[in-house]
């Protein structure tokens, strides 16, 4: 699925609230220079909102190695927000490009919403750094 211009993110904080810097957008752009960085504490969460239903078959994150979640989970929406599909997974510490597939359940319904919560990461401090997050269809 290709990130659009009107799919709408919230994220659940920016380090120093320095949006120009650390800001949501950078998870989206591309480049190998910016990233998201959230601010201390847990949990931090991630929610991306669909222009328009997604039948959604995975997920890849890259963080950066020390600012990882560790154990997460995705939720999944519909677009009355019913709560169709919860599922955990566990990132691991490194630089690299990390897939995850859902379980077939997960790709009967389309969603509008999903929202990955980092229950904890491989941070003292809670926070989280994402370079890149794509959503597979």
């Amino acid at each position: 699925y290709n990130i659009s211009k009107r799919t709408n993110f919230r994220v659940s904080s920016v380090l120093n609230k320095e949006v120009k810097q650390y800001g949501k957008q950078f998870m989206f752009d591309a480049h190998e220079d910016t990233s998201w960085s959230s601010d201390e504490g847990t949990p931090q969460w991630i929610t991306v909102i669909f222009d328009e239903p997604q039948n959604i078959s995975g997920f890849e994150f890259q963080f950066q190695g020390g600012f990882a979640g560790k154990k997460s989970e995705i939720l999944m929406y519909t677009e009355d927000g019913a709560q169709i599909h919860q599922e955990s997974f566990y990132p691991e510490d490194n630089n690299s490009p990390q897939q995850f597939q859902l379980k077939d359940t997960s790709q009967e319904k389309a969603c509008s919403k999903i929202k990955f919560i980092f229950e904890s990461s491989t941070d003292l401090f809670g926070r989280i750094i994402v370079y890149n997050l794509q959503v597979l269809s």
